[in-house]
């Protein structure tokens, strides 16, 4: 299974809850050195903005896997520009406002994200 069809299965799940940020952070787990229970863990509080609609978490999982992978600030910088061009915002609270306002429900849109953030991360990393 690719790393794109994890997000898609963590984010189906029904048994187990896997938020934006640990739906990312478990299947790039043995390449930044976690288990998975500890990207869970790690992951726990970070969706839906840091709990508080703050940075997206999808946004936020990727830049703690680029920096565990050695990437510098300016990828990082570059990774939040991006995002922030395509999206109009890094904010949970914002995302989800802008989503409502196309007619889009939350967890459509999330995954969404995390989809779109799995794929940058397989380009970023293949180029490594």
């Amino acid at each position: 299974m690719n790393h794109l069809e994890e997000v898609k299965a963590l984010r189906a799940r029904k048994d187990v809850h896997f938020n934006c940020a640990q739906s990312l952070l478990c299947p790039f787990a043995s390449e930044v050195g976690l288990t998975e229970e500890k990207a869970q863990a790690l992951g726990a509080f970070v969706g839906s903005g840091i709990l508080h609609g703050s940075t997206c978490g999808a946004l936020s999982s990727t830049l703690m896997i680029l920096g565990m992978k050695g990437y510098d600030k300016e990828e990082a910088a570059r990774q939040i520009q991006a995002f922030r061009q395509r999206h109009q915002a890094v904010n949970c609270a914002e995302l989800l406002d802008i989503a409502r306002e196309k007619g889009m429900e939350k967890k459509p849109r999330c995954d969404a994200l995390g989809y779109e953030m799995c794929g940058i991360l397989d380009q970023l990393l293949a180029k490594a």
